[in-house]
């Protein structure tokens, strides 16, 4: 026979269900609204760079003409939390870049992340005069190529900033990928993303390819 105290033991077990549910919904929402927040306040520190005649890479005509960069809709999905592996024996090497400078390397470590129920691989790299300044001591670069290379975004590829994580978990935010200044100023030399670093899918987050006026 069903008795009350079976009753009261029920419904407080959905109760607690029910609590529970809400705030791992609760939590998700605050997370996504803190990534949301963070993407936003990165367009717009571009944007203002972009206008800034100190910092600007545009060309002067280009910049007196600029009012925004073009970006992707800002999409969560495409922030992910990646395992972070360090290759400490790595051996310094020299980056082609757009010219025929060629600044020394080191692959500092390994991403792996799964984006799209796909499983990808993007290798860090140190540039060996940039670390010697204090401020950089600790700055990670990630050249990478996708499939909208040369279709919606930059033909050559595009570049994330990392600082190097304290433990395995690296969140990699493809909102931020931004662009070589060579899409801007031919005058500008850019180090081109290794093969290793293609992204085999399309990657709609990020800056798109830089439409100058008139085009």
């Amino acid at each position: 026979m069903f008795r009350l105290n079976d009753f009261l033991i029920l419904n407080k077990m959905k109760l607690l269900t029910l609590v529970f549910v809400l705030l791992f919904f609760s939590f998700g929402s605050a997370q996504n609204s803190e990534k949301l927040a963070a993407i936003a306040e990165f367009q717009k520190k571009m944007n203002r760079d972009f206008k800034d005649p100190e910092h600007s890479p545009l060309k002067e005509y280009d910049r007196k003409q600029f009012e925004a960069l073009d970006f992707f809709p800002a999409d969560t999905s495409y922030s992910v939390v990646a395992e972070f592996v360090r290759t400490p024996y790595e051996t310094p090497f020299e980056m082609p870049t757009t010219t025929d400078r060629k600044p020394v390397y080191v692959k500092y470590g390994e991403a792996y992340f799964t984006l799209n129920e796909k499983e990808y691989k993007l290798n860090l790299y140190q540039n060996q005069e940039l670390i010697l300044n204090p401020e950089y001591e600790d700055y990670l670069f990630i050249p990478f190529t996708d499939l909208t290379n040369g279709v919606t975004t930059y033909s050559g590829g595009r570049y994330l900033d990392m600082r190097i994580p304290k433990g395995k978990d690296l969140v990699i935010d493809f909102n931020k990928a931004y662009n070589p200044y060579c899409a801007y100023n031919g005058k500008y030399s850019c180090p081109i993303p290794p093969a290793e670093n293609h992204i085999d899918m399309r990657i709609y987050a990020g800056v798109k390819d830089f439409q100058k006026e008139g085009n």
